[in-house]
């Protein structure tokens, strides 16, 4: 019985390996190189979780799905939804002094509450609130006017459309090879409100969720994908459109060793929720953001921070308070993170790396209130200088361990004062004389 399950445990597993490596090649790599340039380059961004959730500061959608709550008073919320702070101009302004490059925002999420006046039902804000305008123009005109890419989050699902199947743990839910006339019906409304924000808003990315419930031909995943690619050859498509999507999307928990995804993001919350909720005070420091980040970064990858405006669209003044001193930290050692490679392999320094793209400089982060003697092993190149960025002053270094007669090349030590270290994370930068070469071997003659 034991072997049976675990024949049965080991073939699950291969093929959802199987499966994965399918998702991952539906999407030829080398044909979207171009436009996937400014994502990797771009290192931050800033994810918005606005809507109706906020005004009872509860988790968006599924605290009704859930039973939390019933339906009809989680949508009683519409009634509360003002966005009477809600100034798009202050909001791309935070998001340009945090040092992002792209934000995105939920247009509308799992409840079916669009955020912009959609003309394929009046479950919108315009319509069906307080707040009674749109939401979404303005942040990307002033998104723009930063100088930075505009993302549009989109669930797939919607828990309120009447010919969407029901709740994943509700009695009404349909399948869709018996009904698909009824299906029908709600991908003509699901591809009419994705017109409409490729048509009226030209998102730069689109941020897809909730393709769980359905496979990629349910969806039409093909023609999704086809369609927002008419409209605008260079938009940007998450993985979260079962296979056929850009990049991959990490939510929550940091992959411990580096993905083999060649570009992707870790999406987390600047608390423990997404949406704003009032009760949630467990907020990340700003520290532990700024070492989130640089260890997304030094494995390849990007970090989508969240923050959740209340029901006004005011922020919380500990989210205002991790974006400006994250934006602080990012004048100081951006030289280190922005339009950079992923660094060194493991085992080579203690901490988090990263590279110039003609791999002449290495970056190394130390982490905590490091100082002294930092050890950096295996380097089989000739350091021309370091400095410590932000306060420009220069470090001398010394070999250690270095046989004349051997290829193995000796250890490094730099000794950092206690006085130059950065508030949060310190940053050596080691201008190299030729592109960096690394020692991989097993120190043996």
């Amino acid at each position: 019985m034991v072997q049976k399950y675990k024949l049965v445990l080991l073939t699950l597993i291969a093929t959802c390996s199987l499966l994965f490596a399918n998702a991952q090649t539906k999407v030829p790599q080398d044909s979207i190189q171009s436009k996937m340039q400014w994502f990797a380059d771009a290192k931050l961004g800033i994810f918005i979780h606005y809507g109706i959730y906020a005004v009872n500061g509860i988790n968006e959608s599924w605290s009704f799905h859930n039973k939390e709550i019933s339906y009809p008073d989680y949508m009683k919320q519409l009634n509360g939804f003002t966005a009477s702070n809600y100034e798009p101009a202050y909001l791309a302004g935070l998001i340009k002094a945090s040092g992002a490059r792209y934000a995105v925002i939920t247009t509308k999420h799992h409840d079916g509450v669009a955020l912009w006046p959609t003309k394929q039902n009046k479950l919108n804000v315009v319509d069906a609130s307080p707040a009674k305008r749109d939401l979404i123009a303005p942040l990307f005109e002033a998104l723009r006017k930063n100088n930075i890419k505009a993302g549009a989050y989109y669930s797939l699902l919607d828990w309120s459309h009447p010919d969407y199947p029901g709740f994943l743990k509700d009695s009404a839910r349909y399948k869709v090879k018996e009904q698909p006339e009824r299906w029908k019906k709600f991908q003509v409304f699901l591809n009419g409100q994705l017109n409409e924000l490729s048509k009226n808003y030209r998102p730069d990315l689109y941020w897809f969720d909730g393709d769980w419930e359905h496979s990629a031909e349910e969806w039409n995943a093909t023609s999704i994908r086809e369609s927002l690619l008419k409209d605008n050859p260079n938009t940007i498509i998450n993985g979260r459109l079962q296979g056929y999507g850009d990049y991959e999307t990490p939510e929550q928990n940091f992959p411990v060793s580096r993905p083999s995804f060649k570009w992707w993001e870790l999406c987390m919350t600047t608390n423990n929720n997404w949406g704003y909720q009032q009760k949630d005070t467990a907020w990340k420091t700003p520290y532990e953001v700024i070492s989130i980040f640089v260890d997304a970064v030094a494995n390849g990858g990007n970090l989508l921070l969240d923050i959740g405006p209340k029901a006004d669209g005011t922020i919380p003044k500990e989210q205002v308070n991790i974006l400006t001193e994250l934006g602080k930290w990012n004048q100081r050692n951006g030289d280190a993170i922005f339009d950079r490679l992923g660094g060194i392999p493991q085992g080579h320094f203690y901490g988090p790396t990263t590279l110039s793209k003609d791999s002449t400089t290495l970056y190394l982060f130390l982490q905590a209130k490091t100082s002294g003697s930092v050890m950096l092993k295996g380097l089989d190149s000739k350091i021309k200088s370091i400095e410590i960025l932000g306060n420009g002053s220069k470090l001398p270094h010394k070999i250690v361990g270095k046989i004349s007669w051997s290829t193995v090349p000796g250890l490094v030590y730099i000794n950092v004062p206690e006085k130059n270290l950065d508030t949060y994370m310190t940053v050596l930068k080691l201008q190299l004389e030729k592109p960096i070469k690394l020692y991989r071997g097993k120190g043996g003659l």
